[in-house]
């Protein structure tokens, strides 16, 4: 049971580019924003070495790095940044009620959800030892590190296919890892990526080890599940491309979401079907996942937030 209780204007959930641009707009509108940061404070960027593609850092910047500079401004602008996650949430009634670390309650008038989504792994350790060494679940993050240098990607679905003909524009050649006999990609991406001549598909193929020399990867070893084959593949990246997942559970039964997990917006905008309630970054956005676009969301979702508390607030005085 929750024993302390607190009601705040607006509620910021998840931290990382969507949830601190959020609190940055909201805390220049007045809102007051509290945010709690969630189990990894700063994001999936905090897991990012060098991030280059977001703008207003010519030379690149380290992505715990950019996160904190992210942080840094909000705080300045007046968001109370709290390290805590959100384990339960009530949207039956206005204002809305969120349970904090199992034991305290806030009630909110609007609440901002930023909980992004994580990659799915294939589990193996050195994944994780080598992971942002070479290993990448993001091709049009950390494609343009491997510039005419060979590539493997893992996966058979839409986005790998499209992420393996991306990559096959950078590298010199991208061995393509397929689990089955065949894609799950539709026709039209299996057809570009067998008619890309420098992609070369290994089906029947699993992922035995990444190989590293202890700071970079050097190779991939696969094996054929059907001949038990095992063969040493000489890349110096790793991409993997087997889906993400949202980070969306507690919000399960409160608002609408597609098969995935992914939190249904209104086109043009990030209310969700409850009222006061906004989502915005990778939690919403299954296509992009990038931080700009995350950041991109998040204003639009403080914007959407103080345009929804200053229409009730003339609804009560008119």
């Amino acid at each position: 049971m929750s024993q302390e209780t607190e009601h705040v204007k607006c509620l910021i959930i998840g931290s990382g580019p969507a949830g601190y641009t959020a609190a940055i707009y909201a805390s220049r509108a007045d809102l007051k924003p509290v945010m709690y940061t969630g189990l990894l404070a700063g994001g999936q960027l905090t897991q990012t070495t060098e991030v280059e593609n977001f703008p207003g850092y010519p030379t690149g910047i380290m992505g715990p790095e950019m996160m904190e500079d992210f942080r840094k401004q909000a705080e300045r602008l007046g968001t109370d940044i709290r390290y805590g996650y959100v384990s339960a949430v009530d949207f039956s009634s206005l204002p809305h009620k969120v349970i904090v670390d199992d034991v305290k309650t806030i009630t909110a008038d609007t609440v901002i959800i930023s909980t992004g989504a994580s990659a799915k792994w294939l589990g193996l350790e050195s994944e994780q030892k080598y992971s942002g060494f070479g290993v990448s679940a993001c091709a049009v993050c950390d494609g343009f590190f491997f510039k005419g240098q060979d590539v493997a990607i893992v996966g058979a679905g839409d986005t790998a296919a499209e992420e393996a003909t991306y990559l096959a524009k950078l590298a010199r050649k991208v061995y393509m890892i397929v689990r089955r006999d065949e894609f799950r990609a539709s026709k039209a991406m299996v057809h570009r990526v067998l008619n890309t001549p420098n992609i070369e598909v290994l089906y029947n193929t699993e992922t035995k080890e990444i190989l590293g020399d202890g700071q970079s990867v050097t190779g991939v070893k696969v094996i054929n599940n059907v001949t038990n084959a095992e063969t040493d593949l000489d890349v110096t990246g790793f991409f993997v491309a087997i889906g993400h997942h949202p980070n969306t559970d507690i919000f399960r039964g409160w608002l609408h979401m597609d098969e995935t997990g992914y939190i249904i917006t209104r086109p043009g905008s990030t209310e969700t079907n409850v009222e006061g309630v906004f989502c915005a970054g990778d939690a919403q956005d299954h296509i992009y996942r990038q931080a700009v676009t995350a950041a991109g969301t998040g204003c639009m979702a403080a914007i959407d937030a103080e345009r929804y508390l200053a229409a009730k607030e003339h609804i009560v005085t008119a």
